[in-house]
């Protein structure tokens, strides 16, 4: 809490002294009372801060009823002391590393370990009440999912996205200690086994108790090896209100028809692979295959699809109309191969798909699915030289046929103004807006001028927008209508953006809500960076790479911003970078913490 609003706390706190001076002794307590019973009904995290900053009392009282508790990076507060200010939080979602490290651009080694908030919850008050963790982009030890077994006696709910350093014996003592769990979500996590200290790998399956039976989602499409398939089935079968179910490609098709036929209760289903089997013990029919999904009366979300046989492909049509997510994000599909099953499926509000289904395949999906919400088409070859199979005709299509739509993550190789202009026109309800036009600096494809009208009126006409991330031409004037339109953009990605240090400026001074910035591969330089000096405060991080800073910029900052943190990222194979004042910046990560400098940076970051 800053200065200003602890004064104001005091004259708020003063002003209810004197108004209840001559107020019944049991007044007080009567008020704390209705305090608590109000904010046990107020679940946003945005909403309960604001109640925490009214006075001491308020924040007292917001603290001893927040049951969950959010934290956008696990460096912005000491562990410690999250847990002693909130005692009664019954789930954490922890953030460790921004999204660019999902592209490589964050170098191995950087950091987000998770052993001191696992200490921090275990020696907590807390430790007997906290059930869920949701950890993204965190590095998770085989110690720590031990620890968290052993010393969260409730515990029954862990989620880990896009995280890593553990293996199958942390999983492996998870599952056997946490009695009660009935939640354990892999996705798109990076699970390694060290045989090199002689661990080999643990039937992690087997470790559930014999009599467990209250898992209720089940994803593990990211553990490369297999599985102890009689212990999966024994699992699932006893499992009674399993709902989601999502295995890795070491389990076969006719294995999967096992699985489903013990759990016909499941609501969300990842396939692994779907393909013929190589045993030709297990060769299955289209028709059996079709016949179990077809006693899947409650499907409503499949993914997977790893492999896939476009011959099998049919066997979902029984459960296509009942489907509103499907992602085939996994495998190579022509247009061809997915206008027959696409067409089934008029209820869907999520798809996500490779770019392989190119336009045509993109005409049907907005011709077919008028509910749609959310869209996904990510690039099967994600090098700059590639020749994608979807363009802004593409985008056309699902503009004007998918008016409903929120969301949309699209890579492609050209895009034009029109189609982007048609998206703001026709989707004004879009909250995330994502063009990827892989390539530097591209044009408008059918005029050779810039992008800034179609991004401009993204910002103008979607007034609900909170995530947009941009590519292509850009100039300065795109990004004034960034900052003139984009009131509440939160999360801004620029990539090969920009001709100046003015269009940072205008995103700077402009966006008011912007929470977290990403910049990659633009000309902006210490100019622009120091024109947020009055804005980074107000902001989660900012992160940029591979631009025109200086370390005397980044110095600059550090100095006016004593409660920013300012890492220089180096190469990791050099000792230490370089911190002349004059030296080029390949990495600046700033965020706001709490803690003060984080003391397990390697060698390769400098804190300034």
């Amino acid at each position: 809490m800053s200065e200003e609003e602890e004064d104001d706390s005091d004259k708020v706190r003063r002003s209810a002294t004197n108004s209840a001076a001559s107020a019944p002794p049991f007044s007080d307590q009567v008020l704390e009372n209705v305090l608590e019973t109000v904010l046990q009904f107020i679940s946003s995290p945005r909403d309960r801060n604001a109640c925490s900053l009214v006075c001491r009392w308020w924040n007292r009282t917001e603290s001893l009823t927040r049951q969950h508790l959010s934290v956008g990076n696990l460096y912005s507060v000491d562990p410690t002391r999250a847990v002693t200010r909130f005692p009664y939080i019954q789930s954490l979602s922890l953030k460790g590393r921004p999204r660019f490290a999902d592209f490589g651009l964050f170098p191995p080694g950087w950091g987000a370990g998770f052993t001191a908030w696992a200490k921090a919850l275990v020696a907590g008050l807390c430790a007997g009440l906290v059930k869920k963790l949701v950890l993204k982009r965190v590095t998770v030890s085989n110690s720590d999912l031990e620890l968290i077994g052993q010393g969260l006696p409730n515990f029954s709910e862990l989620t880990l996205i896009c995280c890593d350093g553990f293996g199958t014996p942390g999983l492996g003592a998870l599952v056997e200690n946490c009695k009660q769990l009935c939640v354990l979500d892999l996705i798109d996590s990076d699970i390694e086994d060290d045989n090199a200290d002689d661990q080999a790998l643990v039937d992690w399956i087997s470790k559930f108790p014999k009599t467990h039976n209250c898992l209720e989602s089940l994803s593990f499409e990211c553990v490369p090896y297999p599985v102890n398939l009689g212990s999966l089935e024994s699992l699932v079968a006893r499992s009674t209100n399993l709902r989601r179910l999502r295995v890795n490609p070491h389990i076969s098709i006719g294995q999967l028809c096992r699985l489903m036929l013990r759990a016909p209760q499941l609501t969300h289903l990842g396939t692994g692979v779907f393909c013929s089997p190589l045993n030709e013990d297990e060769e299955v029919e289209v028709k059996e295959v079709k016949a179990v999904f077809g006693s899947m009366k409650g499907l409503i979300c499949i993914s997977g699809f790893r492999d896939l046989k476009p011959e099998l492909l049919p066997a979902i049509y029984p459960v296509c109309g009942q489907l509103t997510s499907l992602n085939m994000s996994y495998t190579e599909i022509s247009a061809e191969q997915l206008k027959p099953l696409i067409r089934h499926c008029h209820n869907l509000q999520i798809f996500w798909a490779l770019d392989t289904i190119g336009d045509e395949g993109l005409k049907v999906v907005a011709a077919t699915c008028k509910d749609l919400r959310e869209l996904r088409v990510f690039p099967l070859d994600p090098t700059e030289e590639s020749e994608g199979s979807v363009s802004d005709l593409g985008l056309i299509y699902i503009s004007e046929g998918c008016r409903k739509l929120q969301s949309i993550l699209y890579f492609c190789q050209r895009m034009t103004n029109a189609a982007v202009i048609s998206m703001s026109v026709n989707c004004p309800d879009l909250t995330i807006f994502r063009l990827c036009i892989m390539g530097r600096h591209k044009p408008d494809h059918s005029t050779g001028g810039p992008m800034d009208e179609g991004f401009g009126a993204i910002v103008m006409n979607c007034k609900k927008l909170r995530r947009l991330a941009v590519s292509g031409l850009l100039t300065d004037q795109a990004f004034g209508l960034f900052g003139k339109y984009g009131k509440t953009i939160r999360t801004l990605s620029i990539a090969f953006g920009g001709n100046s240090d003015l269009g940072l400026k205008h995103v700077l001074e402009g966006c008011c809500n912007l929470q977290k910035l990403e910049i990659r591969d633009s000309p902006f330089g210490d100019a622009g960076l120091l024109a947020g000096i009055g804005h980074f405060y107000n902001m989660r991080f900012v992160w940029l790479n591979s631009c025109r800073l200086t370390v005397r910029g980044c110095r600059e900052v550090a100095r006016s911003l004593p409660h920013m943190v300012v890492e220089v990222i180096g190469d990791p194979f050099i000792e230490s970078p370089k911190l002349e004042d004059d030296e080029p910046v390949d990495k600046l990560y700033m965020y706001r913490s709490l803690a003060g400098p984080r003391d397990d940076a390697p060698q390769f970051v400098k804190i300034l």
